[in-house]
């Protein structure tokens, strides 16, 4: 499943006009979360590839990359945040166990998505 997400992520930023690149810091979902509601209205599960991000519409699709290690998660935003100070993105802990941020608290990354 993951492949064909990331297949349709390539081939879509084919046809797009533009895929914004920014830098900064990623964090996960602590535990407690689990079940509870997101600003988008769904329930936020610790084992979907999902996101908060301040600004992004609901629904981006995101390519989240761990510069330490170079390993990438598609992940879609369904909530508003982080509010940490100096954080660009939340992820699930699924996502976060994928690219190797869990247990860790927060790594640099990059994210890529496509511009509407």
């Amino acid at each position: 499943m993951k492949l064909i997400i990331s297949c349709l992520f390539l081939i879509s930023s084919l046809f797009t006009s533009e895929i914004v690149t920014k830098t900064g810091r990623a964090t996960y979902y602590a535990s407690k979360f689990n079940g509870r509601k997101t600003t988008s209205g769904e329930v936020y599960r610790h084992t979907k590839f999902t996101c908060a991000h301040k600004t992004l519409p609901f629904g981006t699709q995101v390519k989240v990359t761990n510069l330490d290690n170079d390993k990438s998660v598609i992940v879609i935003v369904n909530d508003r945040g982080p509010y940490g100070k100096n954080m660009l993105i939340d992820l699930s802990q699924s996502a976060a166990k994928e690219i190797g941020l869990y247990k860790k608290g927060v790594v640099d990354c990059k994210i890529e998505y496509e511009l509407q």
